[in-house]
């Protein structure tokens, strides 16, 4: 008898929904707010590699089909769409937290570094920022008001729950992120194949797990995090050198480093 399940395809075009729109930002945009930035985040629980974060500035007069949250995408999918946004939007950055500020810094306030740098890599003075979730990570902790204001010079921020989901700045911005720390991940792979970057983008799952077990952290890990101490291995000091060629810079960088690629490319 013939298998009835749906294939993956079909499954996940099901799950897309919807096209995110540009109703938030036309709301701003109306009520005299210039320049509104999307941005999103990734990497923030992964094991190994930067935490990125992407901004996205989209042009109201012209038109993108196609974009969605990008955990609704194939890495194809992911690619393509990639150059497309880059063509489509106003302006977009990406700002990187490295292994070291995340471990050292926590990873509020290095996720907080991170998309301050990709909005200040935007090269526009950003009058709006949205952010997808319910927490607004640009804000710092001694941070009053309403976060909907401006504060100390810095946009206000809209923070939207599902905001990958319905805003197109926010899908656009999840698309970069995704595609920019992805391929990081691919590029330290080559040096570091025992842990399967390649795939896991430096998330657990059992073949990371396994390797660590095997071989102990290597230079891109975040080693000072709780899940290295609740592992038996966590006590041998085995460290392989950084990759020489996978942006050692968003690996372990020196104090000061922007950490952020911008513009229109």
């Amino acid at each position: 008898m013939a298998s009835t399940a749906p294939t993956a395809a079909p499954l996940r075009r099901a799950l897309r929904g919807r096209a995110p729109g540009l109703r938030a930002e036309r709301a701003l945009w109306d009520s005299g707010i210039r320049v509104v930035a999307g941005v999103d985040e990734v990497g923030r629980g992964s094991w190994a590699g930067p935490l990125t974060v992407a901004a996205v500035v989209a042009d109201p007069d012209r038109r993108i089909y196609k974009v969605r949250d990008s955990k609704m995408l194939t890495a194809a999918e992911r690619e393509t769409l990639h150059g497309r946004i880059r063509a489509w939007a106003r302006a977009v950055s990406v700002g990187h937290a490295t292994v070291t500020e995340c471990t050292d810094l926590g990873m509020a306030d290095a996720q907080r570094l991170a998309a301050r740098r990709a909005i200040d890599g935007l090269g526009l003075e950003v009058d709006h920022v949205l952010v997808d979730g319910s927490w607004d990570f640009l804000a710092s902790p001694d941070d009053s008001g309403d976060g909907d204001e401006a504060r100390d010079g810095r946009p206000g921020v809209t923070t939207i729950v599902r905001g990958d989901a319905s805003s197109l700045s926010i899908a656009a911005a999840s698309v970069v992120a995704k595609v920019t720390r992805d391929r990081l991940m691919v590029s330290a792979a080559a040096r570091y194949p025992a842990y399967w970057f390649a795939s896991n983008k430096g998330y657990p799952c059992p073949r990371h797990v396994a390797a660590l077990a095997a071989w102990g952290p290597c230079a891109i890990h975040r080693r000072r995090w709780v899940f290295m101490d609740d592992l038996r291995w966590s006590g041998v000091p085995r460290v392989l050198p950084p990759p020489e060629d996978a942006h050692p810079q968003l690996f372990d960088s020196p104090p000061g480093h922007a950490a952020a690629t911008g513009g229109r490319r």
